[in-house]
């Protein structure tokens, strides 16, 4: 049966790391923190990293994936425009004067027509999300497109993660005694800044819906052929895998992550039931994705199912046998 959805349930190991920088006051650089109750029902203050970082690191991959592969991108997914297909202003003239379109709008199905031909047009509006706003036609759109893919906050784990604060110096050979300023604005003098450095331990949920793909928001029908739908799963899953391999942000040019190890399950379902995930803050995470494997296949027909890894190298392995099934369709 083909896979309906997967999730990765999982523990990252971060050392060293600036990829979450909130703002800066002053000459100290904030880093984000944020409020989570662990599973013993005590608050604490932890360092975490956007979800929304780690969806930007996982689009970044999938438009490389995506331009090598030869799949189809809009003209603002092919320069990574944050506007997506709304960049495009080729797209909706071609499409607003299109009889297919005319006719569609008629029959009072325009909204639909158009997110089905934005899916064929383009897998990052397809796999990431839109919400349309362009003018097509005689009126203004609102069309949304909900993401194939979610990411939760990357967030540290209470006993075993810290942020230190290191100071910093730009190096002047010559007057080294002055003071940052110099001329208005220009950044010159001896300057120095606190910038931080976090290590830890990070829970890592992440749910994709792999039926989804391709598939019309509004008319629940399919508006691709099964071999692409196939390849874009299999995109997908690449960009996934890539995304822990290699995380991007800030301050890399100097505070590149040592990424230690990855551990956790990545699980499957070729059920209408989705594929659980658990917070790896929970302790006992994976003993409860085993049972909930062992409930949830009575009743799914054994469509559950569970991939474990210890390290980089095994979930690497996981990833790609499941990137093979997938794109056998």
């Amino acid at each position: 049966m083909p896979l309906h959805s997967i999730s990765i349930s999982g523990l990252i190991t971060l050392d060293l790391h600036a990829l979450n920088n909130e703002g800066s006051e002053g000459n100290q650089l904030q880093t984000r923190q944020v409020q989570i109750v662990d599973d013993r029902g005590q608050l604490h203050a932890v360092n975490a990293i956007s979800g929304d970082m780690f969806k930007h690191i996982q689009a970044h991959y999938l438009h490389q994936l995506s331009v090598e592969a030869g799949l189809p991108l809009c003209g603002g997914c092919k320069i990574f425009d944050a506007n997506r297909i709304n960049y495009d202003d080729a797209f909706a003239n071609n499409l607003a004067a299109s009889q297919e379109f005319a006719d569609a709008t008629k029959n009072g199905k325009g909204d639909s027509y158009i997110l089905g031909q934005v899916l064929s047009t383009c897998v990052m509006d397809d796999l990431e999300g839109i919400l349309i706003t362009k003018k097509i036609g005689d009126k203004s759109r609102s069309i949304p497109r909900k993401s194939v893919v979610e990411f939760g906050w990357v967030v540290g784990r209470p006993d075993v993660t810290r942020t230190d604060a290191f100071l910093h110096t730009k190096y002047v050979p010559e007057g080294r005694g002055k003071g940052s300023g110099g001329q208005e604005g220009a950044n010159l003098g001896q300057n120095l800044f606190h910038r931080p450095a976090s290590s830890g331990q990070y829970a890592v949920v992440v749910h994709a819906d792999l039926y989804r793909i391709g598939r019309n928001d509004i008319t629940l029908d399919p508006v691709l052929t099964p071999d692409a739908i196939a390849q874009r799963s299999g995109a997908l899953l690449r960009s996934l895998l890539a995304t822990f391999l290699r995380p991007l942000g800030a301050q890399r040019n100097t505070q590149n992550p040592h990424v230690v190890n990855f551990e956790g399950i990545v699980a499957t379902s070729a059920s209408t039931l989705p594929a659980p995930t658990i917070s790896a803050l929970n302790s006992q995470y994976r003993e409860q994705l085993r049972e909930q494997r062992e409930a949830l296949n009575l009743l799914a027909n054994n469509g559950l199912a569970l991939h474990e890894f210890d390290s980089l190298g095994q979930f690497s392995s996981v990833m790609a046998n499941l990137t093979t099934t997938v794109e056998k369709g």
